[in-house]
C-alpha cells in the first residue's frame, strides 16, 4: 500500500489531495462523504487538513462498497451498525492488513533534464507519455519534474537500455508484464475470496473468522511473491537454454 505522508503531518498522513489519489477517488467526494456521515473529519493544522490511515482505509471501503452496487445511504447504514456492533474496527483493521506491504518500492524524483541525460537521445516525448500512461512515471504540475515510482524497475529498465533494447521495446514489454501480473493476482484473489472468505463475504464474519482471514492474508503475502519468482526462474533457465542451444547450432 503506498504511503504517502505529507511534509508537516507525519508518516500515516495525507493531506487532501494525496488521501483521494491514493484512494482513487475524487477530492470532492471526500466533503461529501463527510457530510454523508461516510467519513470522519480529518484533524486540522491551521488550514491544513490531515487524513489518517483509517481514512484512507475507509475510503477504499466504501469505493468497494459503491462498486458492488450499495447506495450512499445503504453504506451509511452499514458502517453506523457495525459501528454500533464493534464491527468496525476489526472490518477497518482486516482491510488493513490485507493490503499493506504488498508494495516496497522507492520513488524516485528527477527533472526532465535529468531524465533525459539518464536515457540519452533515443529517448523520445512518447517514451514519456507512455509510461505515464502505464503509471511508471508521474509528471508534476509544473511539467518539469517528474517521478518513477519505483527505483528498482527505473533501475532495471536502464539496465535494458544501455544493453540496446529501445526504450519503447522495454515499456511493450511491462506493458505486457502488466497484464500478466494482473491475471495472476486476480487468480490468487480468487483462490482466497473462494475457499478463505467465503461466499457470505465480510459483513457477516465473527471476530474469530475475520481474525482467521488476518492470519491467512499475512501468510499469502510472502507467498505469492515466492511461488511468482520461483515460477518465473524456472521458466528463464528453460528459455535461456533453449535459446543458446539454438545459437550453438546456427555457429555450426
Amino acid at each position: 500500500m503506498s504511503n504517502i505522508s505529507g511534509s508537516g503531518g507525519g508518516p500515516g498522513c495525507y493531506r487532501r489531495e494525496e488521501v483521494a489519489r491514493a484512494a482513487g477517488v475524487k477530492v470532492r467526494n471526500l466533503r461529501y462523504y463527510q457530510e454523508r456521515g461516510l467519513l470522519p473529519p480529518p484533524r486540522r493544522e491551521g488550514r491544513i487538513a490531515w487524513y489518517s490511515e483509517d481514512h484512507l482505509v475507509r475510503l477504499r471501503l466504501i469505493s468497494d462498497l459503491l462498486g458492488r452496487g450499495y447506495t450512499v445511504n445503504g453504506i451509511a447504514e452499514l458502517l453506523a451498525a457495525w459501528e454500533q456492533g464493534g464491527g468496525i474496527s476489526r472490518l477497518l483493521g482486516l482491510e488493513r492488513e490485507m493490503t499493506r506491504d504488498w508494495e516496497d518500492e522507492e520513488p524516485v524524483t528527477m527533472t526532465r533534464a535529468e531524465l533525459r541525460e539518464l536515457f540519452g537521445p533515443t529517448a523520445t516525448a512518447e517514451d514519456t507519455r507512455r509510461a505515464a500512461e502505464l503509471g511508471y512515471v508521474r509528471v508534476h504540475g509544473d511539467g518539469d519534474r517528474v517521478t518513477h515510482r519505483s527505483r528498482r524497475l527505473l533501475e532495471a529498465t536502464l539496465t535494458l537500455v544501455r544493453a540496446g533494447v529501445p526504450l519503447a521495446a522495454v515499456l511493450d514489454a511491462g506493458d505486457f508484464v502488466q497484464t500478466q501480473a494482473a491475471a495472476l493476482a486476480d487468480r490468487f484473489v480468487g483462490l482466497f475470496r473462494a475457499h478463505v472468505i467465503g461466499p457470505e463475504g465480510l459483513e457477516r464474519l465473527s471476530a474469530a473468522q475475520l481474525q482467521h482471514i488476518t492470519r491467512a492474508v499475512t501468510a499469502l503475502r510472502p507467498v505469492a511473491g515466492e511461488v511468482v519468482a520461483s515460477e518465473f526462474a524456472r521458466a528463464m533457465a528453460r528459455r535461456v537454454d533453449a535459446e543458446v542451444a539454438e545459437l550453438l547450432r546456427t555457429e555450426q
